[in-house]
């Protein structure tokens, strides 16, 4: 931790990295023919992932650094292009035995939260976990994922359907043959 000339502070954060999801990055550059190095005009290819779990990185900052900052450094580091919004910064605190974890404004500045934290990480750590507001931002998706999505709802609403078939097949057997041992009378 360092104090620079103007008031502010240089120093490092640790972030764990808690991802549920693939991150996607650019693939590995391949020209006509597959050799390497070469590349298609106009084409822009990404390779999906998923980062190891427990997977920690150690950012130099200063003290006026904001949150939404730290998510795209974080992102740059890894060469991740998904868009940022997808991804959101927490504090992650213990007490009691109990972990409590909330979500940081993207205004919020980590080191200044970890200098008046003190030194125990129990007090207070930063975890990067994807952005869970409740509501989907469409506009942070790629045309292909939205494709991806719509193909993905098209295959579950295709088995509902089929097993809403299959159980009403069955129910429509089994009362027609209830009917058929049912003797007038």
């Amino acid at each position: 931790m360092s104090l620079n000339k103007d008031g502010s502070y240089t120093g490092f954060i640790k972030v764990h990295l808690k991802l549920a999801r693939p991150v996607s990055v650019p693939a590995a550059k391949r020209g006509p023919g597959g050799r390497p190095g070469q590349r298609t005009a106009g084409v822009k290819r990404r390779t999906s992932f998923y980062l190891p779990r427990g997977t920690v990185k150690h950012l130099h900052v200063l003290s006026h650094t904001r949150a939404s900052e730290v998510i795209g450094a974080l992102l740059r580091k890894f060469t991740v292009v998904d868009d940022p919004r997808k991804f959101a910064l927490f504090e992650r605190s213990e007490k009691d035995e109990q972990v409590y974890l909330r979500k940081l404004a993207d205004d919020e500045q980590p080191l200044r939260l970890r200098l008046l934290a003190g030194p125990s990480e129990k007090a207070l750590s930063f975890v990067l976990k994807e952005n869970e507001s409740g509501e989907v931002n469409w506009d942070a998706f790629s045309l292909p994922e939205l494709h991806n999505f719509l193909r993905i709802l098209q295959r579950e609403e295709d088995e509902q359907l089929r097993r809403v078939r299959h159980r009403y097949a069955r129910c429509r057997r089994e009362l027609q043959a209830a009917l058929a041992a049912r003797t007038p009378g």
